[in-house]
């Protein structure tokens, strides 16, 4: 899919901004793979301490992963945006030491009101949760005009 320069370089630079303020995906070692206007894809490895009582990752660190690929992706456009509902479905539990890799694609955007799916799959391509997300542009910019011009 190709896309217009500018705004692909906006969507890296607006990427770039939120991740590296973003101490809970830095903390959970979370790895921008790919982004684009309207989409994000993130990845993470399972680690000990993400594993539950039951001996599979907790569901909360799969929502992280899931929110933060919807936040990377409802964000590109360089307009501050919030979620204002998320639901997920957890498919198969998933391993320790297991690469999720979480797929964000925007699904509808007027205004200031978007939805996006995204999608969270094993290395092998297993789907392990579907996760849908709702946000809105509450003001304000990512990256200043400066970064922008520069772009």
């Amino acid at each position: 899919m190709s896309h217009d320069p500018d705004s692909q370089a906006l969507a890296h630079a607006c990427s770039k901004a939120m991740h590296q303020d973003d101490r809970c995906s830095q903390a959970l070692d979370m790895v921008v793979v790919d982004i684009g206007p309207g989409r994000a894809q993130l990845s993470m490895i399972v680690r000990e301490d993400m594993i539950n009582g039951h001996g599979t990752c907790h569901g909360g660190i799969i929502f992280t992963l899931a929110d933060t690929a919807f936040a990377h992706a409802c964000n590109t456009r360089n307009h501050i945006s919030v979620a204002v509902s998320c639901q997920i479905e957890f498919l198969v539990p998933v391993s320790l030491g297991e690469v999720l890799t979480a797929t964000a694609v925007e699904q509808y955007l007027k205004g200031r009101n978007g939805v996006y799916d995204v999608g969270v799959d094993l290395s092998d391509g297993t789907r392990a949760a579907l996760f849908r997300g709702k946000s809105r542009a509450v003001g304000g910019t990512l990256v200043d005009n400066q970064t922008t011009e520069k772009l």
